[in-house]
């Protein structure tokens, strides 16, 4: 009997020390979640279909995560003349200046460079039977639209873009 209260004893207390632990432990902080980088160093955002589909309209959910197109001249922004930045509609990473903007009559608002180097990636596109650079955004990984070498100087670069995953915010007037 005595080894029995002894025992009884001992897991009472056992009991008592992890329920006093576990307290002491739900009242610190809990730790963020370990951010995930990519190559170009920027934080990813990474989301379900779900949580895209309930983010962005359908045509961009389309375009940024189907890897659609709009039709040309249908987009918005393919005719802005108005100075400001154009960001990705899925992440608001701000991707284009109108700096660098230019008329290249394809229907598409077109760049002939990123804001930042980091903040589109190029992958090879094979579909639809041609070799071509498709751009996506650096944070979310989104369609963008197409890189070409048919561009202006100084980059001789023409980044062809879906204007309905762009959202523009306006800047001060020159």
């Amino acid at each position: 009997m005595r080894y029995f209260i002894m025992l009884l004893t001992l897991v009472l207390f056992s009991l008592s020390s992890c329920s006093q632990s576990n307290k002491a432990t739900d009242q610190q902080p809990i730790a963020s979640k370990p951010k995930t980088l990519g190559e170009n160093g920027l934080e990813k955002m990474i989301k379900t279909d779900a949580e895209w589909k309930k983010i962005l309209s359908p045509e961009a959910y389309r375009i940024l995560r189907e890897q659609g197109t709009e039709r040309a001249f249908t987009g918005k922004y393919w005719d802005n003349k108005l100075n400001g930045t154009y960001s990705c509609t899925g992440c608001q990473l701000p991707l284009f200046s109108s700096e660098a903007k230019f008329k290249s009559g394809t229907g598409w608002p077109s760049f002939y460079q990123p804001i930042r180097e980091a903040h589109i990636i190029e992958i090879q596109d094979r579909s639809h039977g041609m070799v071509r650079t498709e751009v996506v955004c650096g944070r979310c990984e989104g369609h963008l639209g197409h890189l070409f070498t048919d561009g202006p100087p100084p980059t001789g670069f023409r980044y062809c873009i879906n204007g309905n995953v762009l959202d523009f915010e306006k800047g001060e007037k020159k």
